[in-house]
């Protein structure tokens, strides 16, 4: 910007040719617990659970000044007009509701005992449903599976075999696939990767590590076309290995089909990759030792009930772009293993996605500039009836691009033609059913344009937009509507939440958006949506992994959010970070803080960002390091008074019980503990810093790194 004297210089640009590995530090953001607790994406109005006073709507940071000094406050709205400041330093008791759509969130009323009373009735169901969860998959747990024997030179040779370096999250993911394998345990693994993302060569390396140890594998996928794709792709990888493949779908002749289903019997064949006519009772394996499971959600009960017997025999992994809320909630209660894949592969870009309404110019537009850049494009119109139609009125609108049309009531020979035609290029445009959903692999078409966008639901989309963008090219999707006007208001949150999500690793994500649309829904049984919606899925979730860690006999510590009240200004003030989520997201990661370490990084990156910090921020780094070190001794209450410190404990503080008599009956000792547990004592110094350095040695001091023994505050009062 010649004009106002400053350029933009890319780090490729000034570290021309030089190959970089990714660090690690993706791995902090792929935290599962961070992505459903990140508050940074919340709007004034947004409903938010407060763990002790219910569901209430965000109305923006403000600042107060208070006997305890200056601070920033989120502000609620409850039932009534009911207001309820929240200091910042408390945010770990805050999390975004999602359950219900947005607007239909059922408020609570302060002090009304509304809340308590949902908690209880959900705590009792969520008791009933973690019992219920674990009986199921404890029976796999008793049994005994197959313990891999890994050759890891062989694995090695054929891992050579892969064109890319791997990401650290699939690398994590093949690593986590084959420890499991070797364990000896039966694994049930979902891995849960973008379209593109890597997925697939998660699934090659098991499957390798279980054919070389002389057993079967399955690869289940719900399209025939998909295993078609994933026939080819496994015989390319395996070319070079004496392992026998074979494919079970529509596109194999009856004959074909039965000598497959012979051989697999007798243990002759390898590896099958079909739908589900892999499921049929006929289907009979002489080594089954590895099931792969391509989009499970879009299998149907009776298969999904065949899988869960085939759960309990063998190793299962299950791989999906847009994990379904049942399917993200076993697994983020550690019923099921997971492993997120959300790093992008190098070169990788996001794709452009476009809400419009349908207009035969801009069709005609999108289309020319795809081909004019020697591209391809997917024209997707999920009418069967209708879709001939369509296609004869493009070919006449672009006369230039040469068009086919897939769809899946096609012969089986005809459809497989008119794909290899359009895999080798010799048609640009591909008019098409939603057939093209599921995993298939066109580098080559990079415009997807999918009429009525509206008709389908936000994990369809999304899989059906990535179908392009699969290499290092521009991609673009438009999503035709009639109108807005024309539209249902779940129809325009699903376009709205997949424009949003236009970066690269928002399947994940785009999940939990799914959940907040649709409503939590049925995880077990009807019953639950209903729990659900009444407590937000977050707080159910963690109540559930409470749940599930007590019936499994593990202790559960106990947590504290301690209530600072120091009198001492701390926040950052408005013309320091100007934007209120951003200041929201800062307050939420220092919160997060573990260790003095990851303090020192994230100071130096908000002064890196927004420069020199005044006292009050420095007052606010002090404040939330001094949290860290409460909630790691179980203090649920600090506060000044008089020139005096008063601590309250939890009643199961690791605090050593000698240590602290030991304080309280030294001649004319200053510290005194009075009735109600609280400790209090007069500190030496008064500046912040000292004071709180105090309160820390005094801390490590009655607690001295002795075994976890439990304060009896009651045998001590008095």
């Amino acid at each position: 910007m010649p004009a106002e004297g400053w350029a933009v210089v890319t780090e490729a640009e000034l570290y021309a040719g030089v190959v970089r590995r990714r660090t690690r530090a993706v791995e902090k953001r792929s935290s599962v617990e961070g992505m459903l607790r990140d508050l940074s994406e919340l709007k004034i109005g947004d409903p938010v659970v407060h763990e002790e006073h219910g569901i209430g709507r965000y109305q923006g940071l403000v600042t107060l000044d208070l006997e305890d000094g200056k601070a920033e406050f989120l502000f609620l709205q409850y039932e009534g007009g009911d207001k309820l400041y929240v200091p910042v330093s408390q945010l770990g008791v805050i999390g975004r509701y999602s359950g219900a759509q947005p607007e239909e969130a059922p408020l609570h009323k302060l002090g009304s005992g509304q809340w308590d009373k949902a908690k209880a009735r959900a705590a009792k169901q969520v008791r009933d449903t973690a019992a219920e969860l674990l009986a199921l998959y404890a029976k796999r747990a008793s049994r005994h599976g197959h313990a891999f024997g890994i050759q890891q030179h062989d694995l090695e040779a054929f891992a050579a075999g892969f064109g890319f370096e791997e990401t650290p999250d699939q690398a994590q993911a093949i690593e986590a696939v084959i420890a499991d394998m070797a364990s000896g345990k039966p694994m049930d693994r979902l891995v849960c990767g973008d379209v593109g993302f890597g997925k697939t060569e998660v699934a090659l390396r098991a499957t390798f590590v279980a054919v070389a140890d002389g057993k079967q594998v399955v690869v289940l996928c719900p399209t025939t076309l998909l295993a078609e794709q994933h026939f080819h792709t496994f015989n390319d990888r395996f070319a070079d290995w004496p392992v026998r493949i074979a494919e079970l779908s529509r596109f194999r002749s009856a004959k074909e089909a039965a000598k497959t289903v012979a051989e697999l019997a007798a243990g002759s064949m390898d590896i099958v990759i079909g739908t589900h006519k892999l499921l049929q009772g006929s289907v009979k394996f002489k080594n089954l030792g590895l099931v792969i499971i391509d989009e499970e959600h879009r299998f149907g009960v009776v298969h999904k009930e065949r899988l869960k017997k085939l759960r309990q025999l063998v190793d299962v992994v299950s791989l999906t772009a847009t994990p379904i809320p049942r399917t993200l909630h076993m697994s983020l209660v550690g019923i099921r293993e997971l492993s997120i894949i959300e790093t992008p592969p190098a070169d990788r870009l996001a794709i452009q996605t476009y809400v419009t309404r349908y207009d035969e110019r801009v069709i005609r537009d999108a289309i020319l500039r795809e081909v004019q850049r020697g591209g391809q494009v997917f024209f997707l119109h999920n009418r069967v009836e209708t879709i001939d139609r369509l296609a004869l009125k493009l070919a006449d609108s672009v006369p230039e691009a040469k068009l086919a049309v897939a769809h899946g009531q096609m012969r089986p020979r005809e459809l497989e033609k008119v794909m290899l035609d359009f895999l080798e290029n010799k048609t640009q445009v591909l008019v098409c059913s939603a057939i093209i959903e599921s995993g298939l692999d066109f580098p080559n078409a990079n415009t997807i344009i999918i009429n009525r966008a509206d008709k389908f639901g936000l994990a369809q989309l999304y899989q059906l937009r990535g179908r392009v963008g699969r290499s290092h090219r521009h991609a673009y999707a438009y999503l035709l509507i009639p109108g807005e006007k024309a539209i249902t208001p779940d129809a325009e949150r699903r376009l709205r939440a997949l424009q949003e999500l236009d970066g690269l690793g928002g399947g994940f994500k785009l999940a939990l958006h799914d959940l907040e649309i649709r409503g939590a829904g049925n995880l077990l049984g009807e019953q639950q949506s209903g729990q659900i919606n009444a407590i937000g899925f977050e707080l159910y979730t963690e109540m559930m992994e409470k749940a599930v860690s007590e019936l499994k006999g593990e202790i559960v510590a106990p947590e504290v959010e301690p209530e600072i009240r120091l009198e001492i200004p701390a926040y950052f003030p408005e013309n320091y970070i100007p934007d209120a989520n951003q200041r929201l997201l800062f307050y939420k990661r220092l919160a997060s803080v573990r260790n003095p370490l990851e303090l020192a990084e994230l100071k130096e990156e908000i002064q890196d960002r927004f420069g020199p910090y005044a006292p009050v921020v420095e007052n606010l780094f002090m404040v939330m390091d001094l949290r860290r070190v409460l909630k790691e001794f179980l203090v649920k209450q600090i506060s000044v008074s008089n020139g005096k410190v008063f601590l309250l404990f939890h009643p199961e503080s690791p605090v050593k019980v000698e240590k602290l008599l030991e304080l309280i009956r030294k001649p004319k000792s200053k510290f005194r503990l009075a009735p109600d547990g609280r400790l209090s004592f007069t500190p030496q110094h008064q500046e912040w810093e000292m004071l709180i350095g105090e309160v820390v040695q005094l801390l490590r001091g009655i607690h001295e790194s002795a075994p976890q023994q439990t304060l009896p505050l009651e045998s001590l009062r008095g």
